[in-house]
């Protein structure tokens, strides 16, 4: 084993806090940690090891994401897995789990106590409730909107461009919108503008292309309704 570093010596792996960034009460960082300035950390955050908070974004040209960037926000007793990327500009609220290496954009927002899986992706202008859990490896494309509760399974994407790039510039972007407590069965595809309604379930596999009715059940390419969601599978009964 290695020896102790002497007392006053610098840890190995410090993390490295820009100016005028803000860390609250029993806060801990892994090793290698990057806290750009402005941030603000809330009470009792676990920061794991190479996870980057407040990047500032780089954009393209083309890209329909600019705007004013806040700094980013981490409410009480978030985590943040090792190698996490999270953007300025983000509002996590408390409890929040971001998993290791996802990736978190500019001017997204996920509520309290909600879990955001190993290597998804929150894009920009994203908005996520609270309660929701997204599994491994989920896409949430820019402007899409996730009420509470609702559950996206591993490998989930969600896309916003029906023309793949060739559009006008003044063209709207439209992400997918899921309501209140609606389940997306692993690697679904939900297409530009689609909305799944509350307590809806989506197959996995399923490809969207059209909005999905409150509590139908939906599998298939293209996603057909195929019966209700009986009673007894309710948000309500597994509180």
């Amino acid at each position: 084993m290695s020896p102790a570093p002497a007392a006053g010596a610098p840890l190995v792996g410090a993390p490295l806090v820009g100016s005028g960034a803000r860390v609250g009460e029993g806060v801990s960082f892994g090793a290698y940690v990057v806290v750009q300035e402005g941030t603000v950390i809330g009470d009792g955050c676990a920061i794991e090891d190479h996870a980057v908070l407040g990047k500032r974004p780089r954009l393209a040209r083309h890209s329909s994401a600019r705007g004013e960037v806040a700094p980013l926000e981490l409410g009480a007793r978030v985590s943040v897995g090792a190698g996490a990327i999270v953007f300025a500009g983000a509002r996590i609220g408390a409890e929040v789990i971001l998993g290791d290496q996802c990736f978190v954009r500019e001017r997204s927002s996920i509520g309290e106590r909600t879990v955001i899986g190993r290597g998804s992706v929150v894009d920009n202008d994203v908005q996520v409730g609270a309660r929701v859990r997204v599994q491994t490896n989920v896409y949430l494309t820019a402007f899409t909107v996730v009420e509470d509760d609702v559950f996206v399974g591993p490998g989930a994407l969600t896309t916003n461009d029906d023309t793949m790039a060739r559009h006008d510039a003044e063209a709207p972007i439209r992400g997918a919108i899921l309501r209140r407590a609606c389940r997306i069965g692993g690697g679904a595809v939900l297409t530009p503008g689609v909305e799944i309604g509350e307590e809806a379930f989506v197959a996995a596999g399923a490809v969207v292309t059209r909005d999905v009715p409150a509590r139908a059940v939906v599998m298939g390419v293209p996603a057909r309704v195929v019966r209700e969601v009986p009673e007894r599978d309710l948000l309500e009964r597994w509180r």
